[in-house]
Formats: structure tokens, sequence, C-alpha cells
């Protein structure tokens, strides 16, 4: 009976190997290679794990993806984990969270279940005075948007009180602060990074003739990176740049002075410009305007000058929308003691100056930033014909 047994199992020992190499398979698990920060690991997987793992990759959104298997010409399979951001190194990757939102967030509930952030941001730096207008122009853009409000006169309880919209708007208040010193401080690209169109407006403008979704369709059709609503100089001053000007004409959009398709624009503003009171930017190219906004200069003059520096073809990428214009009421809100009196502080005179002063400070940092990198330019070029 033993005997029987021991034969029984040779016998099936023997047809399993002889099926084995009839239709020979890969049972060795594959080694991966995991590199994290400055460590290197390896771990064995089979492949029924990753199938199994796939799934889970799929279901993250908010936090940095798990490893993903790569392959490559000879079938060798390769964890690649994301670089971590500078202070997260400590972290394991799929806790770590790169972007946010200025979407307000219920206090209870299942946080999956919140509204989700919108596609696009309005965001104005605003005083109570210019109350009205405000709520103008916040009713002209969509419940697309989400709406950030910074306020320089540190009044910000009363918006709750006389108006609806404002109770889902994040409001930030610092006194006596610029559009620009708010921008460099609280629109970090990775803070804006949900959205598509960045509005960076003035309080001031006169927006009766002006719808925000119609505009963003126009944008989209032409291609413009870096855009504003061509100004209608019949309801307000007339505008320091000819460029900015709405035309008349039946044309959805201009972007440049020429009037004849043959003539080239030898200097800005004839071409890829717009100014800084109502500017609209695509995500992408605010990643690169936020990059060159200065710290320590608040009013952002001669930025304007520089956003064609930011999109790959400014003559095409950056333009007016004719077809949805406003106008700008051009209300004075920066300086009020001593208005006439530049030795006073805070005083308009002395506000303008500040401004002429940062234009030319701007300026000359632009110019000693492009000499350093053309001279690290040249360098290379001997390195490099070195190396080949």
């Amino acid at each position: 009976m033993k005997l029987n047994r021991i034969l029984t199992v040779l016998s099936a020992a023997a047809f399993g190997f002889f099926i084995g190499i009839s239709f020979p398979i890969q049972i060795t698990p594959k080694v991966f290679s995991w590199s994290i920060g400055e460590e290197n690991s390896t771990f064995a997987s089979s492949d029924i794990f990753v199938r199994f793992c796939k799934p889970v990759v799929g279901n993250r959104s908010s936090v940095e993806r798990i490893p993903i298997l790569h392959s490559n010409a000879t079938s060798e399979k390769k964890i690649v984990v994301p670089e971590k951001p500078k202070g997260a190194e400590r972290l394991p990757p799929n806790i770590v969270v790169r972007e946010s939102d200025l979407h307000l967030r219920r206090l209870w509930g299942n946080p999956r279940e919140d509204t989700s952030p919108r596609k696009y941001l309005l965001a104005m730096t605003i005083g109570y005075n210019e109350k009205t207008n405000v709520n103008a122009t916040v009713h002209k853009f969509s419940n697309n948007f989400d709406v950030v409000l910074f306020h320089y006169d540190g009044r910000t309880s009363e918006w709750d009180g006389e108006f609806e919209w404002s109770k889902e708007a994040a409001h930030v208040s610092a006194r006596g602060q610029t559009k620009w010193w708010f921008a460099k401080r609280f629109m970090h690209p990775s803070v804006v990074a949900p959205y598509e169109y960045i509005f960076l407006w003035d309080e001031d403008l006169g927006i009766e003739t002006f719808d925000a979704e119609e505009y963003l369709k126009i944008v989209k059709k032409h291609g413009l990176e870096i855009s504003q609503p061509g100004l209608d100089t019949t309801r307000g001053p007339k505008p320091f740049f000819d460029i900015t000007i709405r035309r008349n004409d039946g044309s959805e959009i201009h972007k440049s002075t020429l009037r004849s398709p043959d003539a080239k624009c030898w200097r800005r503003p004839c071409s890829g410009f717009v100014e800084i009171m109502a500017p609209v930017f695509s995500r992408e190219a605010w990643t690169c305007v936020w990059h060159m906004i200065q710290n320590d200069l608040v009013h952002g003059h001669a930025l304007d000058w520089n956003f064609w520096r930011c999109v790959d073809e400014p003559d095409q990428h950056i333009g007016i929308v004719d077809a949805q214009y406003v106008a700008h009421h051009a209300v004075v809100t920066l300086g009020s003691k001593g208005k006439g009196n530049a030795t006073v502080e805070g005083s308009r005179s002395s506000v303008l100056a500040r401004q002429r002063t940062e234009f030319d400070a701007f300026n000359a940092r632009m110019r000693n930033a492009e000499r350093a990198q053309q001279a690290a330019a040249r360098l290379a070029l001997p390195i490099a014909a070195t190396r080949s």
C-alpha cells in the first residue's frame, strides 16, 4: 500500500515535468530597480502582483503617483518613482501633494464629496468703496470661476453681509498692498494649478459689454496665452498704449497696431503686448509670469513690457480681444494723503515716484540677467565642443 503511494507521487512528478518542458513559462520573479531620492533598493515582484496593483495606481489623483512600471526594448521592467519636492524627502511618495487651489471647502461631510475647484480663476484687488463696481464685475463671471478677493483696505467682513456670492469667495487682507504684491504671495503656480485661465484684474473696470465665458471662447479659438479685453475709449480715458484700444471694425481680436500684414513691429508695444490692468493668463503663461514678478517691486511696472518672454510666439499668442471689451474708469486708490507733495509718505506723488523707480529697477535687473545668461552661453560653447 505504501509502495503504491510512492509510485503515484513519482508518476505525478514525472507527468508535471514533461508538461513543464512542453509549455515553458517564466515563473521566476523579476527584480525591479526602485530609486527613491539618493538611495536605491530592489524588490522582487511577479507580473501577477503588478496586474493587481495597477487599479490602485489609477485611483490616486491628488497625491504623488505610486511607482510606475516602464518596459524597455529588452522587456526589462523598471519602477520609476517621481522625484519628491525639496523638503519632502523624508515622506513616502504616496502622501506628497504638490498642488493646491483657492476653492473653499466645507468643514463637515466626506471630503471626497466636496465640490471640485472651478475651471477658471478671477482674482481682484479691491477696496470697499468700489463695492458697486466689484459686484457688477463678479456677476459677469459664471459658476465656472473661483473668486479670490485681495483687500487693500482691511475691510472684509462687510462683503458677506451685502453680497451672497462673497460667501463663496476667498478673501485675503493686507492693508495698503498692491495687486502684484498679493499675486506674488498668494498665487504661486502650485496654488492656481487647477485653473486653465487666470483673470488678474483691477477693481475699476466698466464691464457692461463683457461676458467672461464668451471672452474665453475667443481666447481659445485664437490660441491666446496672454490677453486682455479691448479698452473702450468712449467710456473711459485714452490708454497709454494704442494697442490696447478696442477696434470697432467687427474684428474679434487684434495682435498689433500695424494695419498692413507686411509691416513689421520693430519695438514693443506695437505687438505682443497687454497692460497690467486687466491681463488674462493661461496656466502655463502664468507660471512663467509669476517667476518674473520681483518680490520687492510691488507695483508690477515693466512686467507688461516683458510678458512676451512667457510665450513661444508673442506676435501670435498675445492679443487684445475686441469682441468682448471693457472701459477703464481710472479710479485712484494708491496714495491719498498730501496728493501734490512727493515728500509726504503715502501721498499720490510719492507713490508715482516709486512706480518710476521700480520701472527702472526692473529693466536694469532684466538687462543684467540677460547679459549673465548670454555670458554663460558663450562659456558653455567651448565646453560642449570639447566634449563632442
